[in-house]
């Protein structure tokens, strides 16, 4: 049976208030992108050197793979919408390789979300094969992964113009 997140149960396990993104999974519309927008206050409160911020973000990935496995399985569905942990960690790690840039932020914010609805190759057959907490973490890892290497080349060339 598939229960439909509301406020009550976003409060009624940390897991879940976490995994749903501390209330932006339940966005009536584009739940993921108001999920993913919570990712750039996170990431500025990440201080600390470049080996600091990659430790926090695999710690918060673990942490994820926890949330989202207990909170897919209160909701009774493994990927449900709401979970959007997902996609604020994934788009922390993007945000951790890209300078801080006016330009370059919101074309990090487009990418990984292109990257993250789109599901390119091998994503989308990850996805329907794992399951869980960690399937839920692992393919928006991988659309972060894809968004990075778009952005690198990117950088470098809007830094080199400058």
């Amino acid at each position: 049976m598939t229960t439909l997140p509301d406020f009550k149960f976003l409060l009624s396990h940390p897991a879940h208030f976490f995994a749903l993104g501390f209330g932006s999974g339940l966005a009536k519309k584009a739940p993921g992108t108001f999920g993913t927008l919570v990712a750039f206050p996170l990431f500025w409160l990440i201080s600390g050197s470049f080996t600091t911020q990659l430790v926090t973000i695999f710690v918060l990935f673990l942490f994820g793979i926890y949330c989202c496995s207990k909170t897919g399985k209160a909701l009774g569905v493994t990927d449900h919408g709401s979970m959007v942990w997902d996609e604020i960690v994934a788009m922390m790690l993007v945000l951790a390789f890209v300078p801080r840039d006016w330009v370059l932020w919101p074309a990090a914010f487009l990418l990984f979300r292109l990257f993250d609805i789109w599901k390119p190759f091998p994503i989308r057959q990850l996805d329907a094969r794992l399951k869980n907490g960690f399937g839920v973490m692992f393919d928006d890892f991988l659309a972060a992964v894809y968004a990075i290497i778009c952005l690198l080349p990117l950088a470098t060339w809007i830094i080199s113009q400058r």
